[in-house]
């Protein structure tokens, strides 16, 4: 039900929880290293603009998606109850807005990079938007998810050098273990849910234990795929360093976590993962500037 008629500020500070703004430290920082690694340095700034407006409208989309298509389980979740589309701070009608808007401004941005990002664009929003699909199905939902941020820096790459190539693929598989990783993670919060709901997640099919063993597979494979990246760029000791403390990291996340005691979900899956990205991208941007790419 709808509760008044917010004003413009109310409803853009609603938006902004809708498509949980503060989530973009895990994505956005990760296109920029793709960017970083094509161009060898910064690229023009118009390019890095372009980019930056492509992965904002891009999230945008994909969370406004998300939000709409999960309206009815929010509501019912007692954990997500309080969103502004099942509190009724906004409409279905604005966030379709903003899904339309920001799918606009995505492909928009993306024309305006280069002819492949242009053509590829429909391709990656359907991929974005129909994770929000896939827990109806499947437990391999997170991966779906990872493999939507895993396009970050793919995407960053293609906008740099208009061609596909295996380092960009690497990261992006990087990319992809440790989002499916850590959303396991934060999935295991809402496993009596999930059950009774009939979604699928990893949590509801494994148990949280059995989960949480393949999210600490999956952010083993993430820290490989790091390490084997300077196989195909020149990277040098910072960057190693840089994975060196992912590592550190995860192994801080998943100490945090256990399947007798989930208190501490949030901490590991917001701070660790923002230290993780905002971290990494710092040590390929020192690396880049101290040595070169």
């Amino acid at each position: 039900m709808e509760v008044g008629h917010p004003g413009l500020a109310a409803k853009i500070r609603a938006s902004a929880e809708l498509i949980a703004l503060r989530h973009t430290v895990f994505a956005l920082p990760f296109a920029f290293m793709g960017m970083l690694l094509a161009a060898g340095g910064l690229p023009t700034l118009r390019t890095v603009g372009f980019i930056t407006v492509a992965m904002v409208g891009a999230r945008t989309a994909a969370m406004a998606f998300n939000r709409l298509a999960d309206h009815r389980f929010d509501s019912e979740n007692p954990r997500t109850a309080g969103r502004p589309l099942p509190s009724g701070r906004l409409s279905r009608r604005w966030a379709r807005g903003l899904l339309l808007a920001s799918s606009a401004l995505f492909v928009i941005a993306a024309a305006a990079l280069n002819h492949l990002c242009f053509y590829l664009s429909p391709l990656a929003l359907a991929l974005i938007l129909s994770y929000s699909l896939t827990k109806r199905f499947t437990s391999l939902t997170h991966l779906h998810l990872g493999a939507a941020l895993g396009l970050a820096p793919v995407g960053a790459w293609i906008a740099v050098r208009g061609s596909i190539e295996a380092a960009p693929l690497i990261l992006g598989a990087a990319v992809t273990c440790w989002t499916a990783g850590f959303d396991i993670i934060y999935a295991c919060q809402d496993r009596e849910y999930d059950l009774t709901a009939s979604l699928h997640s990893l949590p509801a099919r494994l148990g949280i234990a059995g989960a949480l063993k393949v999210s600490t597979a999956l952010h083993v494979l993430m820290v490989i795929a790091l390490a084997a990246l300077p196989i195909l760029v020149p990277l040098g000791y910072v960057y190693a360093i840089g994975v060196i403390g992912v590592g550190v990291i995860l192994a801080f996340e998943h100490r945090m976590v256990r399947p007798d005691d989930l208190s501490r979900v949030n901490a590991a899956f917001f701070s660790a993962n923002g230290w993780i990205s905002v971290g990494l991208l710092a040590a390929t941007l020192i690396d880049i500037a101290t040595f070169g790419a």
